[in-house]
């Protein structure tokens, strides 16, 4: 039997399901030993608008994964998405004591470099070194035991919304469940389904998933952008709904079993049954007609991508091109699609590097949550992770005002 700790939880908490994957730490790497899914109803692009229904579908989705791995959950690493994540590039100078880099240099300037005015309802959740610059000399990445007086370090900086990441937590919390960590979750599905070359050379993590679509870039082996867009397949399922007069249960299974990114690959004499809103007889369409509804749509997702990798100025420096992942990408042809409008290569995004239960997690639906593992499996080795409680502030005031009332 593993040792506690040496199982972790990766929860991710989308727009149109809740996955929660188990991951066990064994002499050869990471085995997925448990996997649970559940439909959520709880979020709209990626931000909880209903707790009561989020808390069921992470009850479900985790119930499933612990009993498939035959152990108890009670700590989770959990993703997070939305509009309301914003990032920005800092930079931070300090003085080397002892003229030489030590651990408590590197914590200091990766202070300085956090040390810009962040709005009080926003809340860092990473700060990612880039590159480090010891007495004008740059581009080192692991500067500690190094000769200088003068450290630099440019950082990525990630914030969200103080109240999202709150109701993430709350969430959790109701589930019964405590949460590592908050991690963004296309840095998450980063960890599971790139490769250390494809870091170095360029490339675009682009995460599509019901309510937003995520885009990650790495150059030099660090994240150098990151963004998310509002908008993913979902949105694709409003059409076809609204195109065809159908209930967005119905379109959703139409758009998976007769969709095709394309229009071109249709064949206008294939029918396509669709129910009908209100308990009306059903009708056909062509199959041609369902897809020319779902491709400007697409278009417009890949379009909005592009301009955002433009904005990250290093849209010349993608050697690896485009990694595409998320279950908006099973769509027959998207992959052609999105290499047509990036004018890049593009691969499907499946987990990587990870044993067990492969053939189950092989699927981009399941990149965000192996990834938390991954990434909760480093946080361990490292011994950085701390469980976070949204009632944490509430405890400490409670027993500040009990030790004040002894004195006063």
């Amino acid at each position: 039997m593993a040792k506690k700790n040496s199982i972790v939880v990766g929860l991710d908490i989308g727009t149109s399901k809740v996955c929660a994957v188990v991951g066990e730490m064994t002499a050869r790497g990471v085995d997925i030993i448990g996997v649970g899914s559940h439909a959520s109803g709880g979020l709209r692009k990626g931000v909880v608008i209903n707790i009561e229904s989020t808390v069921s579908a992470i009850k479900r989705a985790v119930e499933e994964a612990a009993l498939m791995a035959g152990c108890e959950i009670h700590t989770v690493f959990a993703g997070i998405s939305g509009g309301h994540i914003k990032s920005f590039n800092s930079h931070g100078i300090v003085a080397v004591k002892n003229k030489e880099v030590a651990q408590r240099d590197l914590d200091r300037v990766i202070d300085a470099a956090k040390a810009v005015a962040i709005p009080m309802d926003r809340e860092v959740l990473h700060v990612l070194p880039q590159d480090y610059i010891i007495d004008e000399q740059d581009g080192i990445k692991e500067p500690l035991g190094m000769s200088g007086v003068r450290l630099e370090a440019k950082v990525h900086v990630v914030t969200g919304a103080v109240t999202s990441v709150q109701n993430i937590v709350k969430c959790c919390n109701r589930s019964g469940l405590n949460v590592a960590e908050i991690v963004l979750t296309s840095l998450a599905g980063a960890e599971a389904v790139l490769t250390d070359e494809e870091r170095e050379l360029g490339v675009v993590l682009v995460d599509m998933g019901g309510g937003t679509t995520d885009i990650t870039l790495f150059h030099d082996g660090t994240v150098k952008h990151t963004a998310v867009l509002g908008i993913g397949g979902n949105h694709v399922t409003n059409d076809i709904a609204a195109g065809l007069r159908t209930p967005f249960n119905d379109a959703e299974r139409i758009k998976q079993r007769y969709g095709y990114a394309k229009a071109a690959m249709a064949m206008d004499a294939e029918r396509v049954e669709v129910p009908s809103i209100a308990g009306k007889e059903a009708g056909t369409v062509s199959r041609q007609i369902l897809c020319e509804i779902i491709e400007p749509r697409m278009d417009e997702i890949f379009e909005l991508v592009q301009k955002e990798i433009a904005k990250s100025g290093f849209d010349g420096s993608l050697a690896s091109g485009i990694v595409a992942t998320g279950g908006a990408m099973l769509l027959p042809g998207a992959v052609e699609m999105a290499e047509r409008s990036f004018g890049l290569p593009v691969r499907l995004g499946v987990p990587l590097q990870v044993g067990g239960l492969v053939d189950v997690v092989n699927n981009p639906i399941h990149a965000a949550a192996v990834g938390l593992v991954l990434h909760g499996m480093k946080g361990l080795e490292r011994g950085v992770a701390r469980p976070r409680d949204d009632k944490m502030l509430a405890k400490v005031k409670h027993r500040m005002s009990d030790w004040l009332s002894e004195f006063f």
